[in-house]
């Protein structure tokens, strides 16, 4: 590059332009109008400024104005669905009922239950003890019927009691009392066949009146117990031989003797002198008065265990 073309390239810059002004006009009114013009940029700057914000102002109005709306919308129509809903099983309640109460309408009445007689009565309570003397007779007579049933096994004496605890620690002895508990209601159970006669021949006797007391009465047993009174006697002298008899025969009376022999020579101790036979044989009958009990009280507590049309007739009439 030439002298020249440097000196050019460092020469000073040209000065700034500056505005027009038309000629004559004056200086004041000139700088007033370029303030007017910079103040109208600034608002027209300050305004584009501000349009986003009002834009997004605008725009979350109007997406919360649509949420609200839907909200409201989905209330409107979960009411609207309720109250179909209760309506409609309103209306189901209302038609069941009606048809419940054309059903009863259209259903005739029973015919009244004719009052208990006393012949049926009577049938009934005859019936229902022969079934109570049959199971309780056949029971007690098994194999262990007294033996291993809790509510009719026969104890040991209640005034043999000492001696069983004292015997109880000599050797040999223990063994001697549990089979001789086990024989006392060996004999029961075989005197035990004896009493069917007995009751049956006194269902005979019981009375029309006593009849229909003892089925419209609110005791469980109480035709067992009117049973009771009038055969307990009579069981008692009936049991009492065959009794005697079994208990010799299954070794109670040969195990009483021994027992009784060395706990007698025990110095100061009272001597037992009890009357197994007697024990035994009331034993026996409470025994089976108790199985009698038993049966009575499912047929009046029970329907299933009344078995005939006259057991239903007599205990489901209350």
């Amino acid at each position: 590059m030439n002298l020249a073309g440097k000196l050019r390239h460092f020469a000073p810059a040209p000065p700034l332009r500056q505005p027009h002004r038309l000629p004559g006009f004056p200086a004041a009114l000139f700088f007033i109008a370029m303030s007017t013009r910079l103040a109208t940029l600034l608002l027209t700057a300050g305004i584009l400024a501000a349009v986003p914000a009002a834009w997004a102002q605008t725009t979350k109005k109007t997406t919360t104005a649509k949420a609200t709306a839907a909200k409201t919308a989905a209330a409107k129509a979960a009411a609207t669905k309720a109250a179909a809903a209760k309506t409609a099983a309103a209306k189901a309640a209302a038609t069941k009922a009606a048809a419940a109460k054309a059903a009863a309408a259209a259903t005739p009445a029973p015919a009244p239950v004719a009052p208990l007689t006393e012949a049926e009565a009577s049938a009934g309570i005859k019936d229902a003890l022969n079934k109570g003397v049959t199971k309780a007779v056949a029971f007690a007579s098994e194999k262990d019927g007294f033996n291993t049933n809790d509510d009719i096994h026969i104890p040991f004496p209640e005034d043999m009691v000492l001696m069983k605890s004292t015997l109880g620690r000599l050797p040999g002895m223990s063994t001697v009392m549990s089979t001789f508990e086990t024989q006392l209601n060996r004999a029961a159970e075989a005197a035990a066949p004896k009493a069917k006669d007995i009751f049956l021949a006194a269902l005979a006797n019981i009375s029309l009146t006593d009849a229909l007391s003892l089925v419209t009465s609110s005791s469980t047993d109480a035709a067992t117990q009117f049973l009771r009174k009038s055969t307990e006697a009579q069981l008692v002298a009936a049991f009492k031989p065959d009794i005697t008899t079994a208990i010799s025969q299954v070794g109670a009376e040969a195990a009483y003797t021994k027992m009784t022999t060395q706990y007698n020579r025990i110095p100061l101790m009272t001597p037992v002198q009890t009357d197994l036979s007697a024990y035994t044989t009331q034993k026996a009958v409470d025994g089976i008065f108790i199985l009698m009990a038993q049966e009575e009280a499912k047929i009046r507590r029970n329907p299933a265990a009344r078995t005939t049309d006259l057991l239903k007739r007599v205990f489901g009439t209350k």
